[in-house]
């Protein structure tokens, strides 16, 4: 007698499940604890295991299907055997909506498109959402919450060793990498879950596949099976992402130690030597993380300085900090190739007029990233784009009507919060709203150690525009909450126009950057005065009141250092 597979209850407030994926297809032998499916609720992803033996006759829920718990899945029995009256037939896919909704297709499922179908879906669009990998993109998955919980371990692992310093006795007996790994793959399951989720709330409908316009308001999505299905909407987001750059340096293509930002986030151990390509934030980041690990590192970039697009004084700062650490970092070098040199990697590079081989077990490749746009189509359809790079407005439009463009697929600034910001812009505007994006409050974090962040003008882009402005400095030396998280290392600079006293931009290097240019960010923001700054009370003992100190040394004003 057949078996009913029923929809399981996995908390007391659920009182229904999303069918998102059936991992065995009707006729399939079944074993007791074989994966029968994947469900999704508001809160989380789980897999649905056989409790019998047999064959899967028929399938009840098809993929996006809601069922109530304790409601019928898919029966188990004998091959042959008749359920209900008839025999197993194919599971017919969803009929489509017909209640008038403004239909929406969100091409990518990273930081970028998942919020753009969020908030579509939130203002009354019908959204489908297409990814060809993983929901979460780059940024979730191998980006930016992969290298951070590297670099969260690297951070626990150097205090560990400093602890004797704080009156604390701890043996450090070295690094359990593969705990590191398990650790950092943990975490990413449970947000790319908790994105599955959020789709499931907001009656997002997600497709597995690539998507391609066949038309202006029409696109073939490519299955992993192959199959293919022309789908049409009446708006379309492009959040398609990026992909790192392969530079055309001989030899680094053919070099398995040669690997990118992804490779380099999966080690099979902590290399003993790293030479970072690049001293972007992605370089500078995982050299950090590696060099704590005990890596010997070297970085060569390209250009003058490191982190090109931050504040020159504090890169400064943070060079002469990495380098008092071990980092061998060079500037203005160029490798010329690169070679094998037994199990290591021989890297050939220019740097003062002569050519130096530098050997090491590993070689991270992290100059930059690139548009992932090639299976788009977008020519056939005349979206307007410079080598992939999608053109579009302060509403995020294309050049075609009704199609959306943002986050790293347009080829600017490439970060995580900028996509989800403009995510949010296209789907408002999409949905018969009126907004602008503006990228001005648009923060910079890197996080080293010390953490280095910053917003609006830095003071070499200020004067490059012929803005008349004063600075304002304050070392986190003479700060008690930094003295104490980590000797009082870094600074805090504000730029501030001369004539109306606007802050035009602020930039810290120290303890928790990332977390303090969230104040900054909203006072460029609301277009505050450095008076305002000076008006807000500010709580001690915190980093945040270096903040203010800055800002009054900007009027030479500052209680705690003297003012020059």
């Amino acid at each position: 007698m057949a078996v009913e597979v029923k929809m399981p209850q996995l908390g007391l407030t659920m009182e229904e499940g999303t069918v998102s994926k059936w991992i065995k297809n009707e006729g399939d032998t079944v074993k007791v604890g074989d994966i029968l499916l994947e469900i999704t609720t508001d809160k989380l992803t789980s897999e649905v295991a056989s409790e019998a033996e047999g064959t899967l006759i028929k399938i009840v829920a098809g993929e996006g299907e809601d069922v109530p718990v304790k409601g019928i899945l898919a029966y188990i029995g004998q091959a042959g055997e008749v359920v209900g009256g008839a025999a197993a037939a194919p599971v017919a896919a969803p009929a489509p909506k017909k209640d008038g909704k403004t239909t929406v297709a969100v091409i990518g499922g990273g930081p970028g498109g998942y919020v753009a179908a969020i908030r579509a879906a939130q203002l009354g669009g019908e959204v489908t959402l297409i990814e060809k990998n993983k929901l979460g993109g780059t940024c979730l998955n191998v980006g930016c919450i992969p290298t951070k919980v590297l670099l969260h371990s690297a951070e626990a692992l150097a205090e560990a060793k400093e602890m004797a310093e704080l009156g604390i006795n701890v043996e450090v007996k070295g690094v359990d990498w593969n705990k590191v790994q398990a650790k950092k793959n943990s975490v990413t399951n449970q947000l790319v879950s908790g994105v599955s989720g959020l789709m499931k709330a907001n009656k997002i409908k997600v497709i597995e596949g690539v998507a391609s316009f066949a038309s202006k308001d029409t696109l073939t999505v490519t299955k992993k099976d192959g199959a293919k299905e022309n789908l049409a909407f009446d708006k379309i987001i492009i959040a398609a992402g990026s992909v790192p750059a392969v530079p055309p340096i001989p030899g680094v293509k053919e070099n398995a130690n040669c690997v990118d930002s992804t490779g380099a986030l999966s080690f099979e151990t902590v290399p003993k030597s790293l030479l970072v390509i690049g001293g972007g934030v992605i370089g500078i980041e995982l050299a950090t993380a590696y060099s704590r690990f005990g890596t010997e590192v070297t970085v060569v970039e390209a250009m003058s300085k490191l982190l090109p697009m931050m504040d020159g004084e504090l890169t400064a700062q943070l060079r002469k900090m990495m380098e008092a650490r071990g980092i061998k970092i060079m500037t203005d070098a160029k490798v010329q190739s690169v070679e094998a040199a037994g199990a290591a990697t021989k890297v050939n590079v220019e740097v003062g007029g002569k050519v130096e081989a530098f050997t090491a077990e590993k070689v991270l490749v992290a100059v930059g990233r690139r548009t992932d746009t090639e299976a788009l189509n977008l020519d056939a359809v005349g979206i307007t784009n410079d080598r992939g790079r999608i053109s579009v407005n302060d509403k995020m439009e294309t050049s075609v009507a009704n199609v959306y463009a943002i986050g790293d697929c347009l080829g600017k600034v490439m970060l995580a919060h900028v996509a989800s910001a403009q995510g949010e812009i296209a789907a408002e505007n999409a949905l018969g709203e009126d907004v602008l994006y503006d990228g001005t409050t648009n923060p910079s974090c890197v996080y080293t150690d010390p953490e280095f962040a910053g917003v609006g003008l830095t003071e070499e882009k200020a004067k490059e525009m012929g803005i008349d402005f004063q600075v304002g400095k304050f070392p986190l030396m003479a700060n008690g909450k930094s003295l104490i998280m980590n000797g009082g290392v870094g600074m805090i600079k504000f730029i501030i126009g001369k004539e109306y006293k606007e802050v035009l931009g602020v930039h810290i290097l120290g303890p928790r950057a990332t977390d303090l240019i969230g104040e900054c960010a909203l006072a460029i923001g609301m277009e505050a005065t450095v008076e305002d700054i000076f008006a807000t009370i500010h709580a001690h003992p915190t980093v945040t009141e270096a903040v203010r100190e800055a800002a009054l040394a900007a009027e030479k004003r500052a209680i705690h250092i003297p003012n020059k």
